[in-house]
């Protein structure tokens, strides 16, 4: 544990210059005594390790010296995939791992190279979750990954929707992010089925190792549940004609089912600007609020029940208005 932690604070060193030892305290997270301690055996073991007095001053490597120990362990290895998503990477148990992967291979690139890089994640941050959410408690998701690395068997109890708990023995396959949110694609009973991570109350690992399907494609398997999941949100076509306004609001209110009606629409602009589009909205009173969040921009053509719906919720609401 030492060793690795020496090798940080000479990454660092290295690839930031002269820092404080408070500074190295908070990014290894131990105490400012522990780094004097380090910065000891740094300079015992031969590494060329000066500290500069005074307000400003703080310890550096003397110019020139670089060190080629930028070997990385298998999980450094793993995390570097999720080096775009530091969110993601912190709630996976993966934050430091991360952090200890992108120094040594800050450490391995060239100058240029290096210098490059740094503006790059000065300049660019990606935020994953989408406004208006709040966030979710997964306090089983390092559990599930540490499933999904080892592909062992695990047992949970989880809440379905209308909230009927019930356990299943998994075989977890792969994790997916999606709009903040983290879901399970896991084999049950010899059918791939997706679990949504903040719904699982307990997990117990079961210790026994499965052998994964061969030819399963994550990726595919996602957009394919996607698609299906659609279809099962959204079984009803709205046939609508659309404003120039509403056709820019499509995205805001109807999401990307929504965009990607709009995309595929082959119909061309009336002489006002008015759009037909067949629009999927949900069953019920859910599709009513959906259109009725257009206002005066959209005008439901077809099906003839969802537009007399629609009439009567208007004239309700004109009603009690006055």
């Amino acid at each position: 544990m030492r060793a690795s932690r020496l090798l940080t604070v000479l990454l660092l060193l290295q690839n930031r210059g002269r820092m404080t030892a408070e500074e190295l305290a908070e990014e290894l997270e131990v105490s400012v005594r522990t780094v004097y301690r380090d910065i000891d055996a740094l300079s015992a073991s031969g590494v060329p390790v000066y500290a500069d007095r005074g307000r400003t001053g703080g310890y550096r490597l003397v110019d020139g010296y670089r060190t080629r120990l930028t070997g990385m362990t298998e999980e450094e290895a793993q995390s570097l995939s999720l080096a775009g998503l530091p969110v993601a990477a912190a709630e996976l148990g993966l934050g430091t791992v991360l952090a200890a992967a992108q120094l040594k291979l800050y450490a391995a690139l060239p100058a240029e190279l290096r210098d490059r890089a740094g503006r790059v994640a000065e300049r660019f941050y990606l935020d994953v979750p989408g406004w208006h959410r709040g966030i979710e408690s997964l306090p089983t998701l390092s559990a599930v990954a540490d499933a999904v690395w080892s592909s062992h068997r695990i047992r949970i109890r989880y809440e379905r929707w209308g909230q009927r708990v019930v356990e299943r023995e998994i075989e977890p396959l792969g994790l997916i992010l999606k709009a903040g949110n983290w879901y399970l694609a896991g084999r049950c009973e010899g059918t791939d089925r997706t679990y949504r991570i903040s719904r699982v109350l307990e997990l117990t690992d079961l210790g026994e190792v499965f052998e994964r399907p061969a030819g399963f494609d994550l990726a595919k398997y996602w957009q394919e549940w996607s698609e299906q999941f659609e279809r099962r949100m959204f079984p009803r076509v709205a046939v609508v004609r659309l404003s120039p306004r509403a056709q820019a609001l499509v995205p805001f209110y109807a999401g990307s089912v929504g965009a990607r009606a709009l995309r595929e629409c082959r119909d061309e602009p009336d002489a006002d600007g008015w759009l037909t589009v067949e629009l999927p909205v949900e069953p019920g009173e859910p599709a009513i609020g959906e259109l009725l969040r257009f206002g005066p921009h959209l005008e439901v053509l077809a099906p003839a029940d969802l537009r007399a719906e629609l009439a009567e919720a208007i004239e309700e609401m004109g009603a009690f208005y006055g």
